[in-house]
């Protein structure tokens, strides 16, 4: 997959890009102010196929905003973050969930085991090197359970020190093994749901849609 990014091999943005900016502020991206992000999150979440999931992980957690929300859905939650600020900020905006657990940690080192049934990926994967992302991407159909899903949600516009735009992320994505199953995008940002297996629709799975139905508009 590789071969399918721009010529030369991009490496994995420095630890202290992150470190830096938490160090300036406490919320260097304003995920707490901006409508941007109120916006991106519940259409984010709007996209998922199930009102509720049992295990959820969400590395690159930041001070833990989306989070807060994905609590709420989660039996249990695990965020991890590598910069140990935003970790230290997000127990905080997390505190009383019992549910929740956060951690240092990196994305692609720390990758925790076993299996979840939504991993959500937000703002993440254009930090990460070449043979990071591919590894990463190839990893997460065994990361799922059977009606597991990925969320994937990235910034549009290029940003100079990224490795990466985030069309480019959601295009290595959609030529992965997973299974698409929603998607939006606009100027801003794009969103992705993928499975590691074809789970039918929401209305085919509440039996809204019968399978004559189904091959009928196919």
């Amino acid at each position: 997959m590789a071969d399918d990014h721009t010529a030369g091999s991009r490496e994995k943005l420095a630890d202290n890009y992150f470190h830096d900016m938490y160090r300036d502020s406490d919320d260097p991206w304003g995920f707490t102010s901006r409508w941007y992000e109120q916006r991106k999150y519940a259409l984010s979440l709007a996209a998922l196929s199930s009102p509720r999931y049992g295990s959820v992980f969400e590395p690159g957690c930041s001070v833990g905003v989306l989070s807060a929300q994905l609590a709420t859905r989660a039996d249990h939650l695990l965020c991890t973050d590598v910069s140990p600020r935003a970790v230290e900020l997000a127990r905080e905006r997390l505190d009383g969930h019992d549910s929740v657990e956060v951690r240092v940690g990196d994305i692609v080192s720390d990758w925790p085991p076993g299996r979840f049934d939504l991993i959500v990926l937000s703002e993440v994967l254009y930090y990460l090197g070449d043979a990071d992302l591919d590894e990463l991407i190839t990893r997460l159909p065994e990361c799922l359970t059977p009606t597991g899903e990925v969320l994937a949600v990235h910034w549009r516009w290029r940003v100079e020190e990224y490795p990466r735009t985030g069309d480019e992320v959601h295009a290595a994505l959609r030529s992965s093994a997973l299974h698409p199953s929603a998607s939006y995008s606009d100027t801003d940002f794009c969103v992705d749901v993928m499975t590691s297996s074809p789970i039918g629709s929401v209305a085919q799975r509440e039996g809204l849609v019968t399978v004559a139905d189904a091959h009928r508009t196919a």
